[in-house]
């Protein structure tokens, strides 16, 4: 494995690559690699002749009151972690390689983000698809790979595919869980013992939602509440929302049909969690 941190020699690598016809898999990453993370990079490595996986913190993903300097690093682990699932480069850049200037433009989410996480993160996927578009001129994947953990991070991506042209399939991985059935992340630690017995009542909600859809209810308001009920009485986290939407368009609406998501997050003491089920209704 090769770590690249320019601009120059990443876009020549990558540009050498297609001349020779070879697939180019690529999974953008912020670091601090998670097995979400190695999940999709072994997931691209079965798919494609090349792997680029980029770690970059990238400022402009972090509103004032997220500290963009205390975001945790570790970049020797992550070489090996990354190593060890196949990755052929990393690219490492620095701000200054990414941003060498003050940007004159920057593009703006219009759809899709005033729901689930993104209302409460004003900008935050203006910095997400700023740093994609930059990436994606660089590696120039034939396939790039999210987790469908943020399920909505998926669907803004899916946007910009799809409104800029960019000859990308969008590989959507499914979420990594631990054996009883909560989404795997680094937030986990921040649980006490009885909170992680009680996390896992995220999971079951979502599943018991699944099956109420499956026997006939299609109203979404009474979805919400059955599930509202079942976490308020079965946790002691505290709801930050619970919400459904047709997916991957995040519009509202009033009667389960066609693909939806059913999303959640709940705060515990220490750490908020976050999980979500997709389904396609006939």
């Amino acid at each position: 494995m090769r770590v690249i941190t320019t601009r120059k020699e990443m876009q020549e690598i990558a540009f050498n690559h297609k001349q020779n016809g070879e697939k180019v898999g690529f999974v953008p990453t912020m670091g601090f690699l998670h097995e979400g993370h190695l999940t999709l990079a072994k997931k691209a490595r079965k798919d494609n002749d090349v792997v680029v996986m980029s770690i970059f913190v990238n400022p402009l993903q972090f509103g004032p009151n997220e500290d963009f300097e205390t975001y945790p690093r570790d970049i020797k682990r992550d070489e090996k972690l990354a190593k060890d699932a196949g990755v052929d480069y990393l690219f490492v850049p620095s701000v200054e390689e990414m941003y060498p200037t003050t940007l004159s433009i920057q593009l703006s989410v219009q759809k899709r983000v005033n729901v689930l996480c993104g209302k409460k993160r004003e900008g935050h996927f203006d910095g997400v698809v700023t740093v994609l578009t930059k990436l994606f001129h660089l590696i120039l994947p034939n396939k790039v790979y999210f987790g469908l953990k943020d399920a909505q991070q998926v669907a803004v991506v899916d946007s910009l595919i799809n409104d800029f042209f960019f000859p990308i399939e969008l590989v959507a991985v499914e979420t990594v869980r631990e054996d009883d059935g909560l989404a795997k992340s680094s937030r986990n630690v921040y649980l006490s013992d009885q909170e992680r017995i009680e996390a896992v009542q995220l999971h079951k909600g979502l599943q018991m939602a699944k099956v109420a859809i499956s026997n006939g209810e299609k109203n979404v308001n009474n979805i919400i509440m059955e599930l509202k009920k079942h976490i308020q009485t079965t946790t002691s986290g505290k709801i930050d929302y619970i919400e459904i939407y047709q997916y991957p368009s995040l519009e509202p609406l009033n009667k389960i049909s066609g693909k939806i998501i059913i999303a959640l997050a709940v705060h515990f003491s220490k750490a908020r969690l976050i999980d979500n089920l997709i389904l396609k209704i006939n």
